[in-house]
């Protein structure tokens, strides 16, 4: 009987998810009608969410159509409502509002995350996000608008709060773009706003000097211990009772597993995530793998764990994919590990800076160089493969396999 795989999202790890359970059948030599695999999402594409602090979001998004015919995987549009664990069903609203049911013989949910936005008042009328395609375009489009607004310190006033990595790559972008809108000259005045007692906490010793070098090189401030209390059109008032006269006002702090795994009978961490199995399954509910965004997994075995970031998503993908389609066919699944970790961070036009290991994070390169490795990333390594079979089969191995 004709067996089948539904992967929540298309994401990098829902994405790696489709690839790796393709090539294992097709390793195999399992035919696409006796192993299905099929992607569920809003639309056949791959949101490149770790660029959109950067220019141009409405066109970070990579089609999957042609890749997913390429490796005989279907592709169903719509959107998950609920999962079904008991009786391996789930429920997908369309487009067009019409509901239906597909049920699984297994269930990878890579339906990634959202951005953590916290009740206050006026953050969710006068903020901007980039932690999703729509906020990000809707702050370009924001940002464009602004030359049509008179010359005032609010106008060219940029709050960034967060001082972490999202929130030091989108302020580190900030000047260069307000200065091509209003021009080379223009007094603009790009701010951070952090909780912690310094900006980059998460980098380490190490790595901070040269980030808050580079912060007082591009020009951009830093107010820390303290933060945001509410929005309104013309500012943010801060709670140690200062105030910031800004039209433009980005939200960074935090993110938030997608709330499907609520439905899923598994503990969860404060973010949301399901603290899986080493192989990825959903404690309680064997037939489900959790991956991505959705999971924490131990990374090995020095109590590390995996991160809300592509680096982490395409590698569990890779193995939720792999152990999905393995344990319908009888193979050994394998248990996740992802020993390397290294950040790459975005510091504006010509810099940015490469680290290995957790703790403490060693520098590797700063800089011209770092840069250049951060474009490779950002225009090559994380984007789809070609839609050539081998090529999309070697891309999913190597996912799972080789470290940076």
């Amino acid at each position: 009987m004709a067996k089948e795989i539904i992967i929540i999202g298309a994401g990098f790890a829902g994405l790696l998810a489709a690839l790796s359970a393709a090539r294992l059948r097709d390793e195999k030599g399992v035919s696409p009608a006796d192993l299905k695999i099929t992607v569920v999402a809003p639309e056949s594409a791959l949101v490149i969410r770790p660029r959109l602090y950067e220019r141009d979001p409405a066109s970070m998004a990579a089609p999957l159509g042609e890749l997913f015919a390429a490796t005989d995987i279907h592709f169903c549009a719509g959107r998950v409502e609920t999962i079904d664990a008991d009786n391996g069903r789930i429920s997908i609203k369309n487009a067009d509002g019409h509901s239906n049911t597909l049920s699984y013989d297994r269930l990878i949910v890579a339906s990634g995350s959202h951005g953590f936005q916290p009740p206050i008042p006026g953050l969710s009328d006068f903020g901007y996000s980039v932690t999703d395609q729509d906020g990000a375009i809707a702050l370009d489009r924001h940002l464009g608008n602004l030359a049509t607004k008179p010359d005032s310190p609010a106008r060219n006033t940029v709050v960034v709060g967060g001082g972490g990595f999202t929130g030091i790559e989108v302020a580190t972008e900030m000047p260069g773009r307000l200065r091509e809108i209003f021009g080379q000259d223009a007094p603009v005045r790009v701010i951070i706003v952090e909780h912690a007692p310094c900006v980059g906490r998460d980098m380490g010793d190490e790595p901070r000097p040269y980030i808050e070098a580079r912060l007082n090189e591009l020009g951009i401030e830093t107010i820390v211990g303290t933060g945001i209390t509410a929005l309104d059109e013309g500012g943010v008032i801060l709670d140690n009772g200062e105030r910031i006269e800004t039209d433009t006002v980005i939200w960074s702090a935090g993110m938030r597993a997608s709330p499907l795994t609520a439905q899923l009978p598994a503990e969860r961490d404060n973010l949301g995530r399901i603290l899986v199995s080493p192989d990825l399954r959903v404690p309680g509910a064997p037939h489900i793998f959790a991956t991505g965004d959705t999971a924490k997994a131990a990374t090995d075995d020095k109590g590390n764990f995996s991160l809300m970031s592509c680096q982490h998503a395409r590698r569990l993908g890779s193995f939720a994919g792999h152990n999905a389609a393995a344990d319908l066919l009888g193979e050994p699944v394998l248990p996740y590990d992802q020993p390397s970790y290294v950040v790459c961070l975005d510091l504006g036009p010509n810099a940015a800076i490469f680290t290995r290991g957790w703790s403490p994070r060693t520098v590797e390169l700063t800089g011209v160089e770092a840069k250049k490795v951060k474009t490779e990333i950002n225009t090559l390594w994380i984007y789809p493969p070609a839609a050539e079979r081998e090529a999309a089969f070697q891309n999913a191995f190597e996912a799972r396999t080789v470290d940076f």
